[in-house]
């Protein structure tokens, strides 16, 4: 009898030995990967207020970005480093070569998220059309992952992600590459949440490729 006890109390010990280890010698967590990201997209496309609504900012403090701005934008799995390009100043007073201005800022990204009004003109829609096509063919991008919002979904006016994806020819266009096209608007963060969390397992899909030599 007293052998028994003594083998449970023996086992009481390495247990308690065990949860201590556990509890108390257990390391810190291995850092969240961070990636550089680029989100590019026209005036009034939705960017900033995404972005900072992401960032948990307060909306009251929203203003477009001229120039650029940078945001670390922290998930459960990685924080992606969003460097967003707004319009200079030269564009404001009548400049209309964007591509020019965005493309100084594409160096040294590994990812690329282009936000779109889908319920904008049809002037607009086709801009946005055009700067998209250059991004997914601009030396620099055009191996990247691609995270496409239609933002302002909860619009009336919204286009639907088939005739965006119709209108922007992304079948043909895109062919090859990695992306992503997704519907979000401000109403639904955590579709959005979702959507970068897509892209955030292809920029770890894109980690564990072969280098290119």
């Amino acid at each position: 009898m007293s052998e028994c006890i003594q083998l449970s109390f023996a086992v009481c010990r390495i247990g308690m030995y065990t949860c201590f280890r556990a509890l108390c010698c257990k390391g810190p967590p291995p850092p969240r990967p961070e990636y550089d990201l680029v989100c590019i997209g026209l005036t009034g496309s939705g960017k900033t207020s995404l972005l900072s609504q992401l960032c948990s900012e307060s909306p009251e403090n929203i203003v477009s970005t001229t120039g650029f701005s940078i945001k670390a934008v922290p998930f459960q799995n990685a924080i992606l480093n969003v460097k967003e390009l707004g319009v200079p100043i030269v564009v404001l007073k009548g400049a209309d070569n964007i591509r020019k201005y965005w493309s100084r800022y594409y160096q040294g990204s590994q990812g690329v998220i282009f936000v779109l009004d889908s319920a904008s003109s049809e002037d607009d829609l086709e801009t946005a059309r055009n700067e998209l096509h250059s991004a997914l063919q601009h030396p620099q991008l055009c191996t990247l992952p691609f995270l496409i919002l239609a933002n302002h979904q909860d619009k009336p006016a919204a286009r639907s992600i088939q005739e965006i994806k119709k209108y922007f020819e992304l079948e043909p266009l895109a062919r090859g590459k990695r992306w992503i096209l997704k519907p979000c608007s401000l109403d639904d963060m955590e579709a959005v949440k979702d959507s970068f969390s897509l892209l955030i397992n292809l920029l770890e899909e894109r980690d564990f490729e072969p280098s290119r030599m």
